[in-house]
């Protein structure tokens, strides 16, 4: 299904009936890589899944797609499908939307995940590693693609998941080089979003990797204190990719964290 938003077509799925679930991918994903998620979580929630801006089948809008930028594009839909509360869990950047979502859309939320993602916003040497990334993405963004993705998973992993891996390259190789460049500016200029945490009225939910070469797990137990109310799934055998990793464990872990937010 699509809507349209700022004359630019967006790709979403929305499948079961009852309270909502927002999952929201990462950077260079898809919604596909919730589909199991979907299935089985269908059967007792409604659940809504979104390609953010320049990723699968939904349009690139602008040279920089900002967190809040996206975070609009969610509202917008959220307002067609006359949903005016869920919970919204997002994967790596899309859990960065998810926390410039809960700065300006707050009132929506029942609760709020943190799959591999984080509250703080890039250091200085994290923003140069990402311009350097750009800049290979102009000369070969296929080539860039191939090696990042790799790179998300344990070191032991990467032979097991090699189908899965080839999978999610040759989905991101339908991306455009300027929709790359867009996600990587948006990520490079987002906030810091403790302040979100500390102040959220809903429970907050956490999974991180022990073996994440990308969100270290330390900077997530440190987050863990900030909300009033949050739950964490510490995955010992999984790097920033969980939900292929501990595929199960991190499925049942969001099923009932979202019983929780809907009493």
């Amino acid at each position: 299904m699509k809507i349209t938003f700022n004359g630019a077509n967006i790709n979403y799925t929305d499948c079961g009936k009852g309270n909502t679930l927002v999952l929201l991918h990462g950077f260079t994903e898809t919604i596909k890589i919730w589909d199991y998620f979907s299935e089985y979580l269908s059967k007792k929630f409604r659940v809504i899944c979104i390609d953010l801006p320049g990723h699968g089948e939904s349009d690139c809008i602008d040279n920089i797609h900002s967190m809040e930028l996206i975070s609009d594009i969610l509202k917008s839909l959220l307002d067609k499908l006359s949903i005016d509360k869920c919970v919204m869990i997002g994967h790596s950047m899309g859990g960065y939307v998810s926390l410039a979502f809960a700065r300006k859309y707050g009132k929506l939320l029942s609760g709020l995940g943190l799959f591999h993602s984080s509250v703080y916003s890039d250091s200085e040497q994290a923003k140069e590693a990402r311009m350097r990334a750009i800049e290979i993405v102009r000369n070969d963004h296929h080539a860039f693609l191939a090696g990042f993705i790799q790179d998300l998973f344990a070191p032991e992993n990467k032979e097991i998941f090699k189908k899965e891996i080839d999978n999610l390259v040759k989905d991101a190789k339908q991306m455009s080089k300027e929709a790359i460049i867009a996600a990587q500016m948006g990520m490079i200029e987002r906030h810091d979003s403790k302040d979100i945490l500390v102040n959220a009225k809903y429970p907050v939910m956490f999974i991180a990797g022990h073996k994440d070469s990308r969100i270290p797990v330390k900077d997530i137990q440190s987050q863990l204190i900030l909300p009033e109310t949050s739950y964490s799934l510490l995955l010992k055998n999984a790097g920033h990719m969980g939900y292929l990793e501990e595929k199960e464990k991190t499925l049942h872990f969001i099923k009932a964290f979202t019983e929780t937010c809907f009493p």
